[in-house]
């Protein structure tokens, strides 16, 4: 258990490493953050600080940098959560009264709004197809043998799909169809669309199995696809300079690269809305060179998916986290007043 002194030193440290990048002496804390401490006792505090973890010394200077240890100590305890400008807020205000038709594009704008202002990589996946509840579902007659399904869920997620026959369907079917379908499934979560439903439906709609077949599999073929991932300011990464190592940089295109690894990594089990893994706290090693927060972006109850920040360990915690709660605040806050 580190002391108050022990804690607003390493604090200065972590806050001076992410604005410079470069390791931090105990002159510049003193010129900088006008603590109330000698020089001598500073050094001191650091020495200790290092011994039990906290700190790093780099081998090529008289520096400290924080280690993951430290990182931790600082997301845990000692960031502030609200540090967020005025300009900021009114930029955030902005992107996200946009009028959006889907779910998917509300995603995307708070993804984006997310790197603009905190200048790292975003990368964000919509709610699992298998969580969300069935709306309503709206059949539509293309052709005598081609109909259109259109699954809507509770989240405002929109999935359509053609079914082909191999005979002729008419528009009282369809009717037919509109109204069974979301007697039976209007509120019911994905999986219900089963054998079961598929007997029910033989028995009460006395069709060919031409016709409930296909609409089935259909139907469940479409609500199974891969969940769409969305990438924002990938290039921003590069301004960075733990990026001007070239195995770093190598591994971060990678990870981008790797759509299994970003799923995994956005849809791990959450004990809260705002997650933090530092370096080799993430469970891939691909990831370990790092830092990932995750925000689960949410309205309400409602679960609208996952959105995580990608960078380096000296990663603004501060900034990221506080913005993050600003957005999910202010998401709800729109909600309530629509």
């Amino acid at each position: 258990m580190l002391d108050d002194r022990k804690k607003k030193v390493l604090q200065a440290i972590i806050e001076e490493y992410i604005n410079t990048a470069e390791p931090v002496s105990s002159g510049s804390l003193v010129n900088n953050y006008g603590l109330n401490f000698s020089s001598a006792t500073i050094r001191n505090e650091m020495a200790d600080l290092e011994k039990s973890g906290y700190l790093d010394k780099p081998h090529t200077s008289a520096g400290r940098v924080p280690s993951a240890k430290g990182y931790r100590l600082y997301v845990d305890e000692l960031l502030r959560d609200n540090d967020i400008s005025l300009e900021e807020i009114k930029y955030i205000s902005e992107k996200l009264e946009t009028k959006v038709n889907e779910i998917e594009d509300l995603t995307k704008i708070t993804a984006n709004t997310i790197s603009e202002i905190t200048h790292y990589t975003t990368v964000s996946i919509g709610p699992k197809t298998n969580k969300q509840l069935i709306e309503e579902i709206k059949f539509i007659l293309l052709g005598s043998r081609m109909l259109m399904a259109v699954i809507l869920t509770d989240t405002g997620l929109v999935k359509e799909t053609i079914i082909k026959f191999d005979e002729d369907i008419t528009d009282r079917q369809v009717e037919t169809l509109n109204y069974m379908f979301n007697n039976k499934l209007k509120g019911q979560p994905f999986d219900k669309i089963d054998r079961p439903l598929e007997e029910f439906l033989f028995d009460e709609m006395t069709y060919s199995v031409n016709v409930i077949k296909p609409i089935i599999e259909q139907i469940k073929k479409v609500l199974q696809e891969d969940e769409k991932i969305y990438l924002e300011g990938a290039n921003k990464a590069f301004d960075l300079p733990e990026f001007n190592s070239l195995e770093v940089a190598k591994n971060f295109i990678n990870v981008l690269d790797t759509k299994e690894l970003i799923a995994d990594m956005l849809n791990s089990g959450f004990a809260q809305d705002i997650n933090v893994y530092i370096g080799e706290e993430n469970e891939n090693d691909k990831l370990k060179d790092f830092s990932i927060v995750t925000f689960k972006h949410k309205i309400g109850d409602k679960d609208l998916g996952t959105i995580g920040i990608i960078g380096p360990k000296r990663m603004d915690y501060s900034k990221v986290i506080s913005v993050m709660k600003y957005i999910s605040k202010k998401l709800n806050d729109n909600n309530q007043n629509n």
